[in-house]
């Protein structure tokens, strides 16, 4: 019998161990750090000649509550509530100057020969350049579906700021995903976990915008029975979120100026200054720098909003993303329950691949559903699809003379345009339509905008 060679294969395993780009970390099951090796440090940004001593202090992060957490999110818990000692997957957002990391941790108990007890591993990657490749190229946290490069561009350019606390303000049109992304930047940034608060300027009242930005006491007017909080107070520490922020009056901006610039502010009714950490993203459907321009709205107040100033592209400046977002709300719609084979007629997506899509994204979205629920024999035809895109169809097909009265009407509108600065949201006000019968004019007249 040949005597076999005996080797201790453990000294070359720790050698080894330490020189791999993985962090790993072997602890009792009490938390206590029984080895590690030098990648965790570097990924961790701990400093070099910090030692590890327990899963409760290290680093930026209480490792054990993220591993209870984690157990408990997955389901890997045993009836007293403590971790089963199965493998968890996690992630932890790690400070990284003035930017973060993403690593991701994995989790589990193994059993030690030389012991009864079972020890806790954990292996330490750094996804954060994979997890902002993914971020750009599906956004599914924001719900968001884009092949433009336009589009494209701005939530790249989403994944460079959402670290900082910039403020940032979008502009485009209404429907267009402004809200969606102010969503993104939050959900990549530092505040992740904090409170995500949204007001929307143009659906409240002018008397009651400032208590609901920035609260009240008791008594401060008439019908105010108790002390209420405002939304910069439910988002200290997060984000809020100012949709159509250009419909602010006057007469607030400046208190508005003041509580953006110094983060701080009082209640209406309240001489108490009151002070709160608070990101701000705006959006507007209007141009801001034109409503600076014409006095309406303040320039100071602007260039503070402004400091990272995004546009987002209309759905008709972006037509290839029409097949896409069409693929993801019949998603969608099957996860509430919808079919889930439908087709799309040849001509039915040719009408809306023409459509103007005044609504932009989200009349798409409501398109979708119309033509699903309106299908036959699981496909959608021309007249499954809403009404306004069939006729505004019809009306491009058909050659039209135009009459004396036609004339009129076209003049009507191109002076609206003109008046409004080319601005059709407030030309059909002037006319008296929705923007969808304007959008259908200028088409069926060919009017230069």
């Amino acid at each position: 019998m040949t005597k076999q060679n005996k080797f201790d294969f453990a000294p070359l395993a720790k050698t080894v161990i330490q020189y791999i780009d993985e962090g790993i970390i072997v602890a009792d099951q009490l938390g206590k750090i029984l080895f590690y090796n030098n990648a965790v440090k570097k990924l961790l940004d701990i400093k070099e000649d910090t030692e590890l001593e327990k899963l409760n202090d290290i680093g930026k992060f209480n490792l054990q509550k993220s591993l209870l957490r984690a157990a408990i999110d997955s389901g890997e818990v045993d009836a007293a509530g403590k971790p089963s000692g199965n493998f968890v997957t996690f992630e932890e957002r790690i400070k990284h100057g003035d930017t973060y990391k993403v690593i991701e941790i994995t989790s589990g108990l193994i059993s030690d020969t030389d012991s009864k007890d079972r020890k806790r591993l954990l292996l330490f990657s750094d996804k954060t350049d994979s997890h902002h490749i993914q971020s750009v190229l599906n956004p599914s946290g924001a719900k968001l579906s884009s092949k433009d490069p336009q589009m494209l561009e701005i939530i790249s350019r989403i994944q460079q700021i959402a670290p900082t606390n910039a403020f940032t303000l979008l502009q485009g049109e209404s429907g267009t995903g402004k809200t969606q992304l102010a969503r993104l930047t939050h959900n990549q940034s530092q505040r992740s976990k904090e409170a995500f608060i949204e007001v929307n300027c143009a659906a409240i009242p002018d008397a009651l915008l400032e208590s609901e930005l920035f609260g009240h006491i008791k008594g401060a007017f008439t019908g105010a029975s108790s002390d209420r909080l405002g939304r910069f107070q439910s988002a200290n520490k997060g984000t809020l979120f100012l949709d159509e922020v250009g419909e602010i009056p006057l007469h607030l901006q400046a208190k508005l100026l003041r509580a953006i610039q110094e983060q701080e502010f009082e209640m209406v009714g309240s001489d108490k200054t009151i002070k709160v950490d608070v990101r701000i993203i705006a959006a507007s459907n209007k141009n801001l720098r034109d409503m600076v321009d014409s006095g309406k709205f303040r320039a100071d107040l602007y260039y503070r909003l402004a400091v990272i100033a995004l546009t987002v592209p209309s759905l008709r400046d972006r037509p290839g993303d029409i097949p896409v977002l069409i693929e993801h709300f019949c998603a969608q719609l099957c996860d509430r329950g919808y079919p889930n084979n439908m087709k799309c007629n040849q001509d039915s997506m040719r009408m809306m691949m023409d459509y103007p899509w005044p609504g932009n994204v989200r009349e798409l979205e409501n398109a979708v559903e119309h033509g699903i629920i309106c299908a036959k024999d699981g496909i959608v035809f021309p007249e499954s699809l809403p009404q306004d895109i069939r006729e505004y169809c019809s009306d491009m097909n058909t050659y039209i003379k135009i009459s004396d009265d036609e004339e009129n009407t076209i003049n009507e509108i191109q002076n609206a345009m003109q008046s409004c600065n080319g601005n059709k949201a407030e030309a059909a006000k002037i006319l008296g339509v929705n923007r969808t019968t304007l959008w259908r004019w200028i088409q069926k007249y060919n009017i230069s905008v």
